[in-house]
């Protein structure tokens, strides 16, 4: 959960304000620019500038004095989950442009074309990246170790890198939401105060029928051209990839995956001596270097975030959802909403699904305790909205991480992330069938 120095403030929809502010510079002048027909237009405005005067905002209505307000800020920025994210971006663009520079992104996309059907290629990686984010538990893990491949495998096939982009994301979010060693299953699960097995059954009924439907749509998206068998020049140079997958299968901790592969793609290639060490090295700085702006982002996402929480602005989601269910004639289906939509609303405004989780926890389970809705059901609703809302947020880590591996902006890349929206369809339609 986000640090607080002071106790919950009260409901505040005027915190909201800075998160707000942000949307409308980040995606507002981006939209504008676009329509003006200029190129890279979301590129025109960075986001970690697009922030700051949001930033701003959010100390100037801050309660507290200044130094107070950066305090809490700076606490933001240091949370555990904000750190863990920065690390595993330096790690991704580390091993990104290792294995790109020491030949080994050629052979690995050579091996998968000549293995997997052309026409399977595009639904085939997002069954693999939803394979592999069940076993790792994180869908940031599985971008970092599936996005490289997926992007020489677009390039060389001749499929939009757009829709490749949106299959690694949609496969990564699928098995995390669904993964029994999640940070997110963890913490519906113990919020809530339900078993595993009984989550993951309520789970698997909405995701699979979702996953069926984005394999089918990705199927009839895919136009990859009819490749002939390619040559792998050098296939030892495929191994870092193919080590860390098999790592990342067994559920080895994402850090000492993608370390394990910048030391394999550096150092199959410099004992070949087509790789000086120096050369790997500056390799090593230049992938630190691209992640410089999802860093920044994420840092100062996760600092504005504890503002919004300390002056009251995720209270006020909460309980402006809450006073809807008292309302509602069907209280059990307008409960299941509620939850739903304190989840994703509350996502929406911290940037972090598993973060969102445990701060509408409590708040969750007692609408779900006083309208006789299953903890499991609850834990399950909270896990898949957090889910979509985490895979269509541009500001988010996973499409920021995408973004940034593809050079594709994250409003272009969530534009194509078909699987969360597919599983907030199913996941209404169930509701309306258990009202």
């Amino acid at each position: 959960m986000l640090p607080s120095n002071s106790q919950e403030a009260p409901a505040s929809a005027r915190a909201l304000l800075p998160i707000m502010l942000f949307l409308c510079l980040f995606i507002g002048v981006g939209s504008y620019l676009h329509w003006q027909g200029v190129e890279f237009a979301f590129y025109q405005l960075p986001a970690p500038i697009a922030i700051i005067p949001a930033i701003v905002l959010a100390i100037i209505l801050s309660k507290h004095n200044i130094n107070q307000a950066i305090e809490q800020f700076v606490g933001g920025m240091s949370n555990h989950n904000i750190i863990t994210m920065c690390l595993i971006y330096l790690l991704a663009g580390a091993f990104s442009a290792v294995a790109k520079a020491s030949g080994g992104a050629e052979a690995v996309v050579n091996l998968a074309l000549n293995g997997v059907p052309s026409w399977f290629l595009l639904p085939g990686i997002f069954v693999v990246a939803g394979l592999i984010a069940t076993a790792m538990g994180t869908s940031m893990g599985t971008i970092a170790a599936v996005a490289p491949i997926a992007l020489g495998i677009a390039q060389t096939a001749g499929i939009d890198p757009v829709y490749m982009a949106g299959a690694v994301l949609g496969g990564a979010m699928f098995g995390d939401n669904l993964s029994i060693i999640s940070d997110t299953t963890i913490a519906a699960t113990r919020t809530q105060g339900c078993a595993m097995k009984d989550k993951f059954r309520q789970n698997l009924g909405i995701a699979l029928p979702a996953a069926l439907l984005t394999i089918v749509l990705l199927f009839v998206l895919n136009d990859s051209a009819q490749l002939e068998n390619l040559a792998i020049n050098n296939p030892l140079s495929a191994l870092p990839y193919l080590v860390i997958l098999l790592m990342a299968v067994f559920g080895v901790n994402v850090f000492v995956v993608l370390f394990s592969g910048i030391v394999l793609a550096g150092g199959t290639a410099t004992l070949s001596g087509d790789y000086p060490l120096l050369t790997f090295g500056k390799d090593i700085y230049a992938g630190f270097s691209g992640m410089q702006e999802i860093f920044l982002l994420s840092l100062f996402i996760g600092g504005l975030s504890s503002l919004m929480r300390e002056q009251g602005g995720l209270r006020f989601i909460q309980q402006w959802v809450g006073k809807r269910v008292n309302k509602a004639k069907s209280r059990s289906f307008a409960a299941q909403n509620a939850i739903a939509l304190i989840t994703a609303l509350t996502n929406l405004a911290v940037a972090n699904n598993t973060v969102a989780i445990l701060v509408a926890g409590d708040l969750t389970k007692q609408l779900a305790k006083e309208n006789q809705i299953e903890a499991a059901r609850s834990a399950s609703l909270m896990d898949i909205f957090a889910c979509v809302i985490q895979g269509l947020i541009p500001y988010g880590a996973q499409a920021l991480l995408i973004g940034s591996l593809f050079s594709l902006s994250p409003i272009v890349v969530v534009s194509a992330a078909w699987y969360p929206m597919i599983l907030a369809a199913v996941a209404i339609v169930v509701m309306l069938r258990r009202k």
